[in-house]
């Protein structure tokens, strides 16, 4: 007999790594900026959590370097958009490409090497998973009700007019990019160290493309965000029982289905919503646009 509350934990932990990802890219596209390097930074942040946590033995201490590392790519990408003004799409796409080959390169000497043994939380489930719940609800009071987050936003909605009203639209978004960079070097950093278990190639596998999607389609909120991880854990852990109790379809369509699933029901979902801009939701004014104080 299926035990649900089993089912729902590894749900849980298999929308973590979207979850995080998803989140910090909500921030970024608030601020308007449109970051398609959250693949690359994912990878990044997988590959240097994963040599940290096994040169230190602490897995703990790997989340923090996959953090670091992800921040620190994402500044590659701020200094091309916010200061070189190059179009943000192809920067994004850059990135990710520059991520991948960077994790290829300097993964081989790690490859079949286990990842630290790392504690559990309440019920039994890692840490990361309760501090990936967690931060939902801080991610939408942030951008609901602190005046960081109203500037943030301000920011995304209108750049020319928060800049008109004195804030430093730079700043801004450089902070938010870095925060979206963390996030998904958090997020890479839980399939090696706490999925995985181990460093492969391309192991990320197009989780960052999942969360922009879930991203636009949840219509810009944290709510959204939390449910569209859901739905991809949720299917994911349905195509690994499937799996388990062999049956007989193709293993390459059992592993799309997470994938197909929830761009399907994003699709749905976003038709559904009509472009509203209810609970604060839509996509910022000013979203994918170069700000230069001088125009």
């Amino acid at each position: 007999m299926i035990d649900p509350l089993s089912v729902f934990l590894l749900l849980l932990a298999a929308a973590t790594p979207i979850l995080f990802a998803a989140l910090g890219e909500l921030i970024v596209e608030r601020a308007g900026v449109l970051n398609l390097g959250v693949e690359g930074m994912m990878i990044t942040g997988a590959l240097a959590g994963f040599a940290a946590a096994h040169a230190t033995g602490n897995a703990f201490i790997g989340f923090a370097v996959a953090a670091l590392a992800g921040a620190a790519i994402s500044m590659l990408f701020a200094l091309l958009t916010q200061f070189l003004l190059a179009n943000q799409v192809a920067s994004g796409l850059a990135l990710t490409l520059f991520g991948l080959g960077l994790a290829a390169l300097f993964g081989k000497p790690l490859e079949g090497i286990k990842a630290p043994p790392m504690p559990a939380g309440p019920l039994k489930v890692n840490w990361i998973v309760w501090l990936g719940l967690l931060m939902v609800p801080l991610v939408w009071w942030f951008l609901n009700r602190s005046r960081a987050g109203l500037i943030l936003r301000g920011v995304g909605e209108n750049h020319d007019a928060a800049h008109a009203l004195g804030y430093d639209v730079r700043r801004v978004r450089i902070a938010a990019i870095a925060f979206g960079g963390a996030m998904a070097g958090i997020g890479g950093a839980f399939i090696s160290i706490a999925t995985v278990l181990q460093w492969t190639e391309g192991m990320t596998a197009g989780a960052g493309w999942i969360a922009l999607a879930i991203v636009v389609f949840s219509n810009w909120t944290a709510p959204g965000v939390l449910a569209g991880a859901w739905l991809f854990g949720g299917v994911t852990v349905l195509q690994l029982r499937l799996q388990a109790a062999g049956v007989s379809v193709p293993v390459q369509l059992l592993s799309m289905a997470p994938y197909l699933a929830t761009i399907i029901v994003l699709v749905a979902i976003s038709a559904m919503q009509k472009f509203s801009r209810r609970a604060g939701g839509g996509a910022p004014g000013s979203l994918g646009r170069n700000f230069h104080a001088l125009r």
